[in-house]
């Protein structure tokens, strides 16, 4: 792994992951030295088979107080000599070498970190220790589970700063809370407490501080040991895409080709592991799942 100058990693000997946003003294505030090295680890570090879950938590007192405003010039890092349309971004995403500004200049750089969690075929929990606002609220959308601390803080306050909610923030919140949830807190830019946050669907559950990790931790663990890194790797991507598509049909196409591949691979051991009672020793990788969608 390489050596992160905003982030910190410690793997454990099941394969959990604790990836920490390492600036405890700006609150863990969201710069773009931190957004490359998450959109790295996601991308590229998390897919390594050693890892099998990841928890995101924060240094200190903080998860993430959003992004760090300090910065000089356009503090978002985007490039104000341009005026891009939907067309040359859209161009742009299809070929990189149209536009190769608009990558670093246009892009959101929240979304390119949601974009590689979402992608990544492995359980991604938030342990989310302290205040998480803007970007520090919008990351954990894209994670699997996001557990709280009762000192915890999340706030989608982009309205009090004229922009927009980011890092396809638009896409997440909806489809965890509801259409009308999402807007009350983008509109109210309220900052909601931990328990507000549960009661709106936003979190699986709230612990004491001292207790937030270890139960993040200890469920990452629960989603891995003894299971197969393919049928979970699988599993979320169906959850995931099926859920969005026009026809259930869709959804048996993707299934079936998932059940097949399974089944003449780790689940040949799951079910001699069944038979003879003993743990399963499953050898698929998930960094070699079978293509079972048509893009």
């Amino acid at each position: 792994m390489p050596d992160y100058q905003t982030l910190s990693l410690e793997v454990d000997a099941d394969g959990v992951a604790t990836l920490t946003l390492d600036r405890p003294d700006a609150l863990n505030a969201f710069d773009l030295t931190m957004a490359r090295e998450l959109a790295q680890f996601f991308t590229t570090d998390a897919t390594a088979d050693d890892i099998r879950a990841i928890v995101v938590t924060g240094a200190g007192r903080a998860f993430c107080a959003g992004m760090d405003l300090s910065a000089q010039g356009n503090v978002f890092g985007l490039d104000e000599s341009v005026r891009p349309t939907p067309t040359e971004l859209r161009a742009h995403l299809a070929d990189p070498s149209r536009h190769p500004e608009y990558a670093d200049g246009v892009r959101d750089t929240g979304g390119k970190v949601t974009l590689a969690i979402h992608a990544l075929p492995k359980p991604v929990i938030a342990a989310i220790n302290g205040p998480a606002v803007g970007i520090g609220a919008t990351m954990t959308l894209a994670m699997d589970i996001r557990m709280a601390s009762s000192a915890a803080r999340i706030g989608f306050v982009f309205g009090r700063l004229g922009i927009v909610p980011e890092a396809c923030s638009s896409w997440f919140l909806p489809r965890i809370v509801g259409v009308q949830q999402a807007l009350e807190w983008v509109y109210s830019a309220d900052i909601l407490t931990a328990e507000q946050a549960l009661a709106g669907r936003l979190l699986r559950s709230v612990h004491e501080p001292d207790e937030l990790l270890p139960a993040a931790q200890d469920l990452a663990r629960s989603f891995v040991v003894d299971r197969s890194p393919v049928a979970l790797g699988l599993a979320k991507q169906l959850i995931q895409r099926n859920g969005a598509v026009p026809d259930p049909l869709e959804a048996h196409v993707a299934d079936s080709l998932a059940m097949f591949y399974t089944s003449i691979g780790d689940g040949k051991e799951g079910v001699a592991a069944f038979r003879e009672k003993r743990a399963p020793q499953f050898t698929g990788r998930a960094s070699e799942l079978p293509q079972v969608f048509a893009d």
